[in-house]
């Protein structure tokens, strides 16, 4: 077994220079075109003219000077000088600062290519990084992850993996495999004379305590994966419930059409509300009745297909109207398992008009979990989000140290388990060495395509494509 790193020597010691936009396109007040590779310098000293080459220049420095195409200037630029190996890649590698014009930089980007860089691939910085052992394959997908992290938690699980803390735990638990693994091939070398370097009762204890920390980092995927992809989160109810209403007050903005006419919604409206970190998908729905023609229909049934995808529901009833009854009804026509359910009694401000004795009555029959609230006045909002929040994650984020948050590396969890599992299971038969070996030989493999330190270089391709360009 090799490491990852050293897959392609050639590629390593005698790269293209690569250049591409290290900023989105669009007209902005500065973009970047990054270039790493041997030629970064020399190619760089060929289009800038500052009062110091780049040549002479240390590394970590910024020089104030122009951008020239031939004879003419392009622009004022600031660059940036990485010397290798103390550079993002670990190679030479250059950062040219411009005006944000999108003529400036294609013209620039096509100007370095005229003197000798190629347009990179995507992730093929980020690539270059980790075949230079600047980084490990899970950190390198890390800075994937941080690239589009949409909330404070899914930054903070990204930015922990990108700075190795998912890393060193994977490595941790293959060191102590491969120490046991070693004895265990030192016995088939010794097959003949019947000797055992490993004893099995602390081959046995090791193994189990490597699962259980593998299986409580891949059960922690059902959390990643909601933090780093979003709680999706439906609104549902009868017409009139006051779902868009509702929606508005948790956005705090006039996003859905409001109106007394039933039936308004037909169609799902969906928005990101954040809450303490935690990015929660809220989707408005057409409301739950029979419907009057069939583009309506259409809507309810998108309804119940998105309460079916969901993790949370909120589901919303007008207290003024409905009976508990009914809504037992149509909670039973929602419910589904892992399905966490917010049930709200709306419409708070037209229950404090009625005289007393019906307001009392309204009230009593309000059952003590359901949130009782007006959407219309926004009271009593910040209870419902606060519920949303304990419903769906609730102590689970003090309890992890660290949140397994990408589907290749719970694949990869899963695989190792699968393994260990065998293991244990020739241990307690009494399995031979060669056969305890294989297993263990998969569990280290399986643990191994998480941080890189295997030979599969199609993984790479894979991983790597799915990077924007300029990173």
């Amino acid at each position: 077994m090799r490491n990852l790193q050293n897959i392609d020597q050639a590629v390593i010691q005698h790269p293209d220079t690569i250049a591409a936009m290290a900023t989105p396109p669009g007209i902005g007040a500065i973009g970047i075109i990054r270039l790493s590779g041997p030629k970064s310098v020399p190619i760089g000293d060929k289009v800038f003219k500052g009062k110091k080459t780049l040549k002479s220049s240390k590394g970590y420095s910024i020089l104030f000077g122009k951008f020239k195409d031939g004879k003419e200037i392009l622009d004022e630029v600031l660059v940036s000088v990485f010397k290798n190996p103390h550079s993002y890649t670990g190679e030479d590698c250059i950062e040219f600062s411009f005006h944000g014009s999108p003529y400036i930089l294609q013209r620039a980007l096509e100007i370095l290519i005229e003197h000798g860089a190629r347009i990179a691939e995507p992730g093929e910085f980020t690539k270059r990084a980790f075949l230079n052992g600047k980084l490990d394959l899970s950190q390198a997908e890390g800075v994937a992850d941080l690239i589009v992290s949409e909330s404070k938690t899914s930054h903070d699980i990204a930015l922990n993996q990108m700075k190795g803390g998912f890393s060193s735990e994977i490595k941790k638990l293959r060191e102590k495999l491969i120490e046991f693994a070693a004895l265990i091939e030192l016995e088939l070398d010794f097959g003949e004379e019947d000797v055992e370097f490993a004893n099995r009762n602390d081959l046995q204890q090791t193994v189990e305590k490597i699962r259980k920390v593998i299986i409580d980092l891949r059960t922690s995927f059902k959390l990643g994966n909601v933090i780093k992809n979003g709680i999706q989160t439906v609104i549902a109810g009868r017409p009139n419930a006051g779902k868009s209403t509702l929606l508005n007050a948790l956005l705090k903005e006039e996003r859905a059409i409001v109106s007394e006419i039933p039936g308004t919604t037909r169609d799902t409206i969906e928005e990101v509300l954040h809450i303490k970190g935690i990015g929660f998908r809220l989707i408005d729905t057409a409301g739950i009745r029979e419907a009057t023609d069939a583009i309506e229909q259409i809507g309810v049934q998108k309804t119940y297909d998105e309460v079916k995808k969901s993790s949370v529901l909120i589901y919303l009833y007008d207290s003024t109207l409905l009976t508990q009854e009914e809504v037992r009804q149509d909670l039973e026509k929602l419910r589904h398992d892992d399905l966490q359910i917010i049930v709200i009694a709306n419409k708070r401000d037209e229950v404090e008009k009625m005289y007393d004795n019906l307001k009392k009555f309204v009230e009593d029959a309000i059952p003590p979990d359901h949130l009782y609230i007006s959407a219309k006045q926004k009271n009593h909002i910040h209870l419902l989000t606060d519920q949303l929040f304990e419903k769906a994650i609730g102590n689970q984020l003090q309890d992890q140290q660290i949140i397994v948050a990408n589907a290749r590396h719970y694949e990869a969890l899963l695989l190792a388990e699968k393994s260990l599992d065998k293991v244990m299971t020739g241990l307690n038969t009494g399995i031979t060495g060669d056969l305890l070996a294989m297993d263990i030989r998969a569990s280290l493999f399986a643990l191994g395509t998480i941080t890189g330190e295997v030979d599969v270089e199609d993984l790479l391709d894979y991983i790597f494509s799915k990077f924007c360009i300029g990173k």
